[in-house]
């Protein structure tokens, strides 16, 4: 249920918390199932047809499109992490962790 408060962080806490919920689902019961169903390798798969819709889209310059599937990137990303056992406050303590410092230097540290 969409709200107009809402931030991206609610919107994906939730859509993460129904991802997580379909672990161990029956895959003809659901999407998210059918995707956990075949692995991680499925998972990682499926993350990266969407990540280069999402490429295209920008390519194209069409914001509504775009739109549609970076949503559809974030779903498939949470499908990913859950499948491995990524929390999403693991990928926030990667994001604080690198606050305030350079992306250059942030690269170059690695």
């Amino acid at each position: 249920m969409e709200k107009p408060q809402d931030s991206l962080g609610d919107v994906l806490t939730r859509l993460y918390e129904t991802i997580d919920a379909r672990k161990g689902a029956a895959p003809e019961s659901s999407y998210t199932a059918s995707l956990f169903s075949g692995g991680r390798q499925k998972c990682a798969k499926k993350f990266g047809e969407e990540a280069i819709e999402t490429v295209i889209a920008a390519m194209v310059g069409n914001k509504a499109e775009l739109a549609h599937e970076a949503a559809d990137v974030l779903y498939h990303l949470g499908v990913l992490l859950a499948a491995v056992g990524v929390r999403p406050d693991d990928v926030a303590k990667a994001l604080i962790a690198r606050e305030g410092t350079s992306g250059l230097e942030e690269k170059a540290s690695r």
